[in-house]
């Protein structure tokens, strides 16, 4: 590991993180390891360190900067817009994700914002519960959003089936944002005549109809309505599946922009299996994991730097099978481990590059 390198990312980092040298120096060193040993897993991280320390010595340091230091979430929704400088409104993707840490579950609701090239964590939310989020908690997280950026931030708020609910729904209207997100054939609806139909059977009486308005849905479990017009837009997909799509937006367009929440799915490989192997890691403390994903996020952002300034504004090329033959992620992730083995001085310019000058308003918090 270059020592130039990491004392790059000390002297930007000293600027906006309320942290002494020793855990700057730690917090570095997980950056680089992280990205260069391509897994969050401590014990691969700690072989990364240069110097005559033990690898064990190296070891026992990674667990006590993640045992006395927490990075705030919220502080890094900031940062990461400033690092991709993309300008509001954005697109916004909810959605859930799980591993196991030996017999343990880990789940995680996700916020992550999606343009044209990246795909990157927002904000998070750890569920201590199997199975699928509750409305509060989903309230909770986007009420974070919404105080930090407002909604008239938002383009698009996309979700998948799992993520619907009448107090739910009701909260994204009362707060006016635009919504797409994909509903069970089976979920009944009032339309504004007062009729009462299950999507699925609307479906075989309208064909010909390009979108259905209604007054209400009436959702598994849910006994009131929310009284709110809504619009309904259906598409058969390639195997047979039927897309439905509830919004209060124009339903071609909600259709259309639903195309892209499938980034957030392809954000989980990224972070996973084809990236940064996530999973990789023993820690399941919420604590330990919020730190953990803000390291994570700011190696995925110096990635999609390394792409932007290997690739300037040309795309990617496709192959023959008409896709695009590497994400931008992966394109910016292989060229930042080649620079960081063999130019790191190429790599400390960019991640100079990506930071604002002045220094970030950090909620630090110290554990003893």
């Amino acid at each position: 590991m270059s020592a130039k390198l990491t004392d790059t990312l000390i002297f930007t980092l000293s600027s906006h993180l309320d942290l002494g040298k020793t855990r700057l120096q730690t917090l570095a060193c997980l950056i680089v390891g992280l990205v260069n040993a391509r897994t969050i897993n401590l014990t691969h991280i700690a072989s990364q360190f240069s110097g005559t320390a033990q690898v064990s010595s190296s070891y026992r340091r990674l667990q006590r900067f993640f045992q006395y230091v927490c990075l705030d979430g919220d502080w890094l929704a900031l940062v990461v817009i400033r690092l991709l400088n993309i300008r509001p409104p954005w697109v916004l993707c909810l959605d859930r994700t799980n591993w196991k840490v030996g017999r343990r579950d880990v789940h995680l609701l996700m916020l992550a914002v999606v343009t044209r090239r990246a795909r990157i964590p927002l904000m998070w939310r750890g569920l201590d519960k199997d199975g699928i989020s509750n409305t509060s908690e989903r309230i909770d997280l986007l009420r974070r959003y919404l105080d930090l950026f407002g909604s008239r931030s938002i383009a698009w708020f996309l979700a998948d089936r799992e993520f619907i609910g009448e107090k739910w729904m009701g909260f994204l209207l009362e707060n006016n944002i635009l919504f797409a997100i994909r509903v069970k054939k089976n979920t009944r609806i009032v339309l504004e005549d007062g009729r009462t139909y299950s999507l699925k059977t609307l479906l075989q009486k309208r064909r010909n109809a390009k979108w259905l308005k209604a007054k209400s849905a009436r959702f598994a479990l849910m006994a009131k309505t929310m009284g709110t017009p809504l619009r309904f837009a259906a598409k058969r997909l390639a195997d047979g599946q039927l897309l439905i799509i509830a919004t209060n937006g124009m339903p071609n367009k909600a259709l259309n922009a639903y195309k892209r929440r499938w980034q957030i799915e392809c954000l989980f490989g990224d972070s996973k299996t084809r990236g940064l192997n996530m999973e990789d890691t023993r820690l399941t403390q919420p604590q330990k994991l919020n730190t953990m994903l803000v390291i994570i996020t700011l190696a995925m952002a110096w990635a999609y730097a390394s792409a932007t300034a290997l690739k300037g504004h040309k795309a990617i090329k496709k192959g023959n099978h008409g896709y695009r033959l590497k994400s931008w992620f992966r394109t910016g992730f292989d060229q930042l481990r080649k620079w960081i083995l063999h130019h790191p001085k190429t790599a400390a310019d960019i991640w100079c590059r990506m930071w604002p000058r002045y220094k970030s308003r950090l909620k630090f918090i110290r554990v003893v």
